[in-house]
């Protein structure tokens, strides 16, 4: 008697403030789901742009930049909402909260990542709160499961606090995609330097094997798991 397999595709959002969040984040975790035959789309919430000042060429190779990136984890569709970086204290919430829900209504994902709530960046902040307030659950009933991720030079300087610390209770094993996660990062020209800067390998490959000794892995990411309905 033949037996059929159903095959369950999930899909999948990152929620970047800022473009390279998604891989400090949950790169190898991305690649993991990539592996896996899900579905994965990419919303970029703040992006450079000439107006705001920055060199041409510069903006011109972060759009680069995003789409070698894009290409790398096999996003689906990536969305730039374009808000200007470093600004959204600035902007109306409500109009984050509007462009945000946009995006989540049309892809519909079952399990979305997010920046932690209490990084050092006002941007990741915004970010957090307006994503909660676009994913309650009786206007998304379809999203499963939402984590926080941490990203390294953000989350370690958030106020010293009991209350603002990153707790994780969520671990992702991506003792395979280690290497390949660093590299995805060094296409970020810029933003990667030597040891002590916390964006480094060294500190990447650190926090990852601090993780996975926690999760009795070789390395691991770290999430904080804000929604689970299973």
């Amino acid at each position: 008697m033949s037996r059929r397999w159903r095959i369950f595709v999930n899909k999948v959002m990152i929620v970047a403030p800022h473009p390279d969040d998604e891989t400090l984040g949950c790169g190898g975790t991305i690649l993991k789901h990539k592996l896996r035959g899900d579905e994965l789309y990419w919303l970029i919430v703040t992006n450079i742009s000439v107006e705001e000042e920055y060199d041409k060429d510069r903006v011109m190779q972060r759009q680069e930049e995003i789409d070698t990136v894009s290409k790398e984890y096999g996003f689906a569709n990536v969305f730039k909402l374009n808000f200007p970086t470093t600004k959204l204290d600035i902007i109306p919430k409500k109009q984050i909260i509007e462009d945000i829900s946009k995006v989540i209504d049309e892809v519909r994902p079952e399990i979305v990542f997010i920046p932690n709530r209490n990084d050092a960046h006002s941007d990741h902040k915004i970010t957090f709160e307006a994503v909660m307030c676009s994913v309650k659950t009786f206007r998304c009933s379809f999203i499963k499961r939402i984590l926080m991720y941490e990203t390294i030079s953000e989350t370690e300087f958030a106020t010293p606090f009991q209350n603002d610390a990153f707790v994780p209770n969520s671990f992702s094993d991506i003792s395979n995609y280690l290497d390949s996660k660093i590299a995805i990062m060094e296409i970020y020209k810029g933003e990667m330097a030597a040891h002590p800067f916390p964006r480094s390998k060294e500190n990447i490959k650190a926090l990852a094997t601090f993780r996975g000794a926690t999760g009795g892995v070789k390395y691991a990411e770290a999430f904080m798991t804000v929604k689970e309905m299973w």
